[in-house]
């Protein structure tokens, strides 16, 4: 999954010593892989304060240490499986946010595939009504699945989009509705008002809120991932991420960033462009992958 990132620390740990050069060459790695200083620091000073109480000398062992202390940041996350509708005459609905270019409608078409692979009826709703692009593609990605889609003429009303989808999916007996959303920048304020208009119209369709509402990450992002996190927070009442692209960067460590600023669970992660490749997130894995490419 992740390039490797430790081949120094690698060649510091063959000779056996645990040292200050080991230490500096882990906090650059933790840097590289976009974790920041901030939490760095902290997880730096709690392995060298469990190397002190256990009396560590193995270097190994030190890493399986660091590992654990980076997997238990995200423990939250371990069971986090995606909420589902407690009624059994409502559709479980999940509304999709993002910026454009994270892949959020590929995360959909993916997350659909899942769904119905596993013996789930599932709609699409295009209610990314801005861009006719977006629509075409949704479109292409629901007769490729083989799932209904409930859409408008580019310029519609998202909401009212999304609305009918949720009346359809009540009517036809469907169990889920993945809602595509217009991918936004999360400084852009009017655009993110629009984004509680939509929460507001799912929660009048369902008489409760959206079951998730899930944020599109792209893993290259960055330390901006957890602004963007923070805005969509504030605006649609994010539930839990979705991190794409995490086979073609060796940078994840910002999600360590937004579980511990903002306690949001990492759901799921797209880890390739085959639609079979959006997985429940494990922290253990993403502990070893974030370190040693396997």
């Amino acid at each position: 999954m992740f390039k490797k990132l430790f081949q120094a620390v690698d060649k510091l740990l063959g000779r056996g010593v645990i040292d200050e050069e080991l230490y500096e060459q882990l906090e650059v790695a933790l840097i590289q892989a976009d974790t920041s200083i901030e939490i760095t620091t902290r997880i730096l000073e709690e392995l060298r304060q469990i190397v002190k109480d256990e009396k560590i000398t193995d270097p190994d062992l030190m890493k399986e240490r660091l590992e654990k202390l980076i997997s238990e940041r995200l423990m939250l996350n371990k069971g986090g499986s995606l909420n589902v509708s407690e009624d059994n005459n409502t559709p479980t609905v999940y509304l999709i946010v993002g910026t454009n270019g994270a892949g959020k409608t590929t995360s959909i078409a993916k997350l659909a595939y899942k769904l119905k692979k596993k013996g789930n009826t599932v709609l699409l709703a295009a209610g990314d009504t801005f861009r006719a692009a977006a629509i075409d593609q949704l479109e292409t990605w629901a007769e490729r699945v083989d799932v209904p889609i409930v859409k408008s003429q580019p310029g519609g009303d998202s909401a009212a989009v999304i609305f009918d989808a949720i009346q359809s999916a009540k009517s036809k007996g469907i169990q889920y509705v993945l809602a595509d959303t217009a991918g936004r920048q999360h400084s852009k304020t009017n655009l993110m008002q629009e984004l509680q208009k939509v929460s507001k119209v799912v929660e009048k369709a369902l008489g409760k809120p959206a079951d998730e509402v899930l944020l599109v990450i792209d893993a290259h992002t960055g330390q901006n991932a957890i602004k963007q996190a923070e805005n969509y927070l504030k605006f649609a009442g994010i539930t839990g991420l979705i991190v794409t692209k995490l086979d073609g960067t060796s940078r994840g460590g910002a999600m360590l960033g937004i579980y511990e600023t903002l306690k949001i669970p990492i759901k799921l992660v797209g880890t390739g462009e085959s639609i079979e490749n959006l997985h429940k997130f494990n922290p253990e894995i993403f502990a070893s992958n974030l370190l040693y490419q396997q």
